[in-house]
């Protein structure tokens, strides 16, 4: 559409405002590896049409990019995606999921910057590409939880189990969801925001 010659700029769809009972927002940031399923957990879950910064995989990337998966992947996140949504009528969570491949890990600590706390999703066919995401939560002291997406093809494992090869302190939560899935991705949310408020309640009391 040409807005040339005219004074209007359009502003935002009316399901994109911000809701006047919003008294709270939250950053948050969805981590994890090439290929886990952080883009369609943002789509999925945002309420308002989500921000993407996708492009097309092509042959400069062999020998450089993780791979894995290449055979149905055409697209990888190179900046960021960014979504939104309401936990109640009051507070709002701004969902930033981060890219996956290596070379634009360097974005991630200003992704981290001000955010109250993580999603780590984890993909049980390459459970070690969550070792160095975890690492860099950790040294920026930001707080997470633990969501293996269900790929049909990924095996499956005893909560504990996966507690142990990750390494994971025994409070920090793990759960299983369908990122695919809005209210599956938002139960996810739940359980972070859950965490968080335990965190808040353990740190008040010492």
């Amino acid at each position: 559409m040409d807005f040339k010659g005219s004074d209007t700029v359009p502003g935002p769809r009316v399901e994109d405002l911000l809701p006047q009972t919003t008294t709270a927002a939250a950053k948050i940031v969805i981590v994890g590896g090439f290929g886990v399923g952080k883009t369609t957990m943002v789509g999925s879950v945002s309420e308002i049409r989500p921000l993407t910064t996708e492009e097309t995989m092509t042959q400069a990337g062999i020998g450089v990019d993780d791979d894995f998966g290449s055979d149905t992947k055409t697209a990888t996140t190179v900046a960021m995606d960014f979504g939104r949504i309401r936990i109640t009528d009051q507070v709002v969570l701004y969902l930033f999921g981060t890219p996956g491949q290596e070379r634009f890990w360097f974005l991630w600590n200003g992704l981290f910057e001000g955010a109250l706390g993580a999603v780590v999703l984890v993909d049980t066919r390459r459970l070690e590409v969550s070792y160095e995401v975890m690492g860099r939560l950790e040294e920026g002291g930001v707080p997470f939880v633990v969501a293996v997406n269900t790929f049909p093809d990924g095996p499956r494992y005893p909560v504990e189990d996966l507690r142990t090869a990750l390494d994971l302190h025994p409070f920090v939560p793990i759960v299983e969801c369908d990122v695919r899935r809005r209210a599956s991705s938002r139960d996810v949310l739940m359980t972070l925001m859950r965490f968080l408020h335990s965190l808040s309640l353990r740190d008040s009391l010492t």
